[in-house]
């Protein structure tokens, strides 16, 4: 599908098939463990595994039975209980939540009627239900909140209950380490995508000096050379709050990651392994990104230059979708959807990468970019003001480009993820950039 499709009946089935792969993705992520682990709370800054099943039933019930259909509430009495604005995570496990089976059944009655109103709806007339904005925005939604339940399976402990296999092998990438970046204007955002949120909306223009970008994201064995040198030692590469972080809390390596027998291994969803050297780094804060920036004498990409690197196309002047064109991805061109449970060798997927020659912009990890998150220009809040609006002017990071644990549908060349620059329990990496000069030429 591109961005301006506007046939219903495609529409409709391309909803429906969000629909029916996030559903079969949540009973993947709540049946493989025993109920005992669905209700329990595996870390304060995650809910119980049983809170996000109702919730994702509670979304779908508000926007697609009321909101586009009309309909009575089904059971109005929990609608408090799965607010995720009335009730923060910490809270949640002492809330009368719905058992498992009774959400399980809730979540299934849900679905079984908002695919009724979907077949019934027509995809024209009022802007939530205009090119079935309402059912690709629910479909986003329970993915996101899948992505939210595979971070909770990585914290929690215990053997595995997650198999997936893994990303093929890939010969060591041998390509440039960076890839020059023109200057000059290019169209940030999207007025064109049908399921895109109002943050990614509208497009604008951007004028952008030239950069250089890394390639590839930044690997395991490139952030090993930042711990070896002392990079957690060393407080100049460090912003002022991340150094207290570090300090207060005894960082020194990325979550998940501990010293052992003389080499790095990592606790990675129920197992340990060697830290493999050849795939990027994963988990850790924007603190430890920036710090790393620094330390290799570069520095973040804003959001605006991480976008122009992966949408903008010198040749035409003109932004795609995608770093590869406009068409949907492919398991070729992109590691997402959970089909892996890790990040792909960096260098991977030569058919995804940009028009400039930059790899793995869309799947594998969250990058980290230098940038807030703030509002474009002209931005309106829609069809509710907690899903972004709230968050602008915090302390949020930007993060781009999705990563293994992200579906299609939840993942396009404008999507903004975003979070505390603390954070690195999250499925997040980074790659680094520096300035160039005005003179220099492609």
């Amino acid at each position: 599908m591109t961005g301006t499709v506007s046939d219903p009946d495609a529409l409709r089935q391309r909803a429906l098939t969000a629909l029916l792969t996030a559903r079969d993705r949540t009973s993947l992520l709540t049946t493989c463990v025993e109920e005992p682990e669905l209700t329990a709370q595996h870390s304060p800054l995650m809910s119980p595994l049983v809170w996000d099943l109702a919730h994702i039933g509670n979304q779908e019930e508000l926007w697609l039975l009321r909101a586009v259909a009309g309909r009575d509430a089904m059971r109005p009495e929990i609608d408090g209980l799965y607010d995720a604005f009335e009730h923060p995570r910490s809270e949640r496990p002492s809330l009368p939540l719905l058992a498992p089976v009774e959400a399980r059944r809730y979540a299934a009655e849900v679905r079984g009627r908002a695919l009724d109103v979907l077949e019934s709806t027509p995809f024209r007339g009022s802007p939530l239900t205009d090119a079935g904005f309402a059912f690709g925005m629910i479909a986003q939604h329970e993915q996101q909140h899948d992505e939210t339940m595979l971070i909770t399976h990585q914290l929690r402990s215990g053997p595995t209950a997650l198999t997936a296999p893994d990303p093929a092998p890939a010969p060591a990438f041998s390509g440039p380490a960076e890839v020059l970046v023109p200057g000059g204007p290019f169209t940030m955002g999207t007025s064109t995508e049908p399921w895109a949120l109002d943050n990614e909306r509208p497009a604008h223009h951007r004028l952008v000096p030239p950069f250089h970008i890394d390639t590839t994201p930044v690997s395991n064995a490139d952030y090993q050379r930042f711990i070896a040198d002392g990079g957690y030692e060393e407080p100049r590469w460090w912003a002022p709050a991340g150094w207290d972080v570090v300090r207060g809390n005894g960082l020194s390596a990325p979550l998940f990651w501990r010293r052992e027998g003389g080499q790095w291994l990592r606790r990675h969803f129920g197992t340990v392994e060697v830290v493999p050297p050849d795939e990027p780094v994963l988990h850790v804060s924007w603190y430890e990104a920036d710090a790393y920036a620094r330390w290799a004498g570069r520095r973040l990409p804003s959001e605006e230059e991480w976008e122009k690197a992966a949408r903008h196309d010198p040749a035409t002047d003109r932004s795609m979708r995608y770093p590869w064109g406009d068409a949907d991805p492919t398991p070729e061109r992109a590691n997402l959807g959970q089909r892996h449970l890790r990040p792909a060798p960096v260098g991977s997927y030569p058919a995804g990468e940009s028009p400039l020659g930059v790899r793995q912009l869309i799947g594998d990890v969250w990058e980290w970019t230098s940038s807030d998150f703030l509002p474009y220009p002209e931005f309106a809040a829609f069809p509710y003001r907690e899903y972004s609006d709230v968050f602008f002017g915090g302390d949020y990071k930007v993060l781009r480009g999705g990563a293994f644990s992200v579906d299609e549908v939840a993942c396009r060349g404008t999507f903004r993820n975003w979070d505390h620059p603390v954070r690195r329990q999250i499925f997040s990496g980074f790659r680094t950039a520096r300035d160039a000069d005005p003179t220099e030429a492609p």
